[in-house]
């Protein structure tokens, strides 16, 4: 039985119509560029999160690095970022020429340990950034009180928690400023590239506006040394399309999660994800540690089963960070990860049959 990584049939297929006429409306509208699909999605995205403001971007990584200049994070600045993360959290803040400081994951979460934070704070540090990762927020009670404690500003990056809750409360309303990606893979994905900024902040949300159009509210007059990063109107018109189904598709992807925990709960040689109480997860990805993870990996797609690994080398080991002169051993636990980690396949439409194998296989493996 095949069984693809990631698959976009069942979220698209029954959309097309709706997109087809979306795009014909596009063109004949004759506004292509910050038009009013935009200003309908920004609305109904900040709707959605019970949040005052949103301004699309042209990604999640511009997103990040944009949140960064309009707090005015610069040169010699350091900003809390964690050591188990996709690499765009850390190129943001290499972008304003600012300073990541690694703070490793909790062991069961995976996302920031908000209890080794403060010991890395210095008088140089000025932002906080955790992410939300594979779907579950990070304990951002813990986070504010720290940040609020050393008068520090917060970026969540919400890139793959869309729709996820902790006590009660979305991800991407905690923080000062927050960032958002819609590269089609997450849970609410463009057809391209594509991102969002939210602030409860109307001075940061203004400002947003500003820098990512050339630094210009009058068209021509340019008040900064601004940025060419908006959120396109095609892409906008297509998701505010998705954004009425992402429950639905997150309701989904906990149904295939929990069949995933329920198949796997009786294999000693794999550790399935926990949810930190008060959170609600939304899976973007489900990602098991395991002995034997590479063997593993072959066995599974010799069977015709792909996964991934999120993500094989730690922020800090990457060639592009030698700089920093980091070695192995720096931050083991972001490191083990890194060595222990596998991504199964999950996605709306993946079926109940094609889990059951997953899991049959991967239990054949270890006998």
């Amino acid at each position: 039985m095949r069984v693809p990584f990631l698959q976009f049939n069942a979220l698209h297929q029954p959309l097309k119509s709706d997109f087809t006429k979306a795009f014909e409306e596009f063109i004949d509208s004759n506004y292509y560029v910050l038009g009013s699909k935009v200003k309908a999605f920004e609305a109904e995205y900040a709707k959605f999160h019970g949040i005052t403001y949103c301004a699309g971007v042209a990604s999640g990584l511009d997103a990040l690095y944009l949140s960064l200049r309009v707090l005015n994070i610069h040169k010699n600045d350091e900003v809390i970022v964690p050591s188990n993360t996709y690499i765009a959290t850390v190129l943001a803040v290499s972008y304003v020429q600012a300073k990541p400081v690694f703070v490793e994951p909790e062991l069961v979460t995976y996302n920031i340990d908000p209890q080794k934070i403060e010991e890395k704070i210095t008088p140089y540090t000025k932002a906080i950034l955790p992410v939300h990762l594979y779907g579950q927020a990070a304990n951002m009670t813990e986070i504010m009180k720290i940040a609020q404690k050393y008068n520090l500003w917060v970026i969540e990056d919400n890139a793959q928690a869309h729709g996820a809750l902790h006590n009660q409360k979305m991800t991407g309303t905690f923080g000062h400023i927050n960032a958002t990606s819609f590269y089609p893979s997450k849970n609410l994905g463009a057809l391209g590239d594509a991102g969002a900024i939210t602030t409860a902040s109307e001075e940061l949300y203004e400002q947003i506006k500003m820098f990512r159009n050339y630094g210009s509210k009058v068209r021509y007059y340019n008040d900064v040394i601004g940025y060419n990063s908006r959120l396109d109107e095609l892409q906008a018109a297509l998701l505010l399309i998705k954004l009425s189904y992402l429950n639905q598709w997150n309701q989904e992807r906990n149904q295939i999660a929990n069949l995933y925990l329920q198949l796997l709960a009786d294999v000693p040689e794999v550790v399935l994800p926990q949810t930190l109480q008060g959170n609600i997860h939304v899976y973007h990805l489900f990602v098991i540690r395991c002995k034997k993870r590479n063997e593993l990996m072959d066995y599974l797609k010799k069977h015709e089963i792909d996964t991934l690994i999120h993500y094989p080398v730690p922020p800090h080991l990457q060639k592009a960070y030698q700089h920093l002169n980091y070695k192995r051993g720096d931050f083991p636990i972001a490191e083990q990860l890194a060595d222990e980690m596998v991504s199964l396949p999950l996605y709306p439409g993946l079926k109940t049959e094609q889990v059951e194998f997953v899991c049959d296989t991967i239990k054949r493996f270890y006998r």
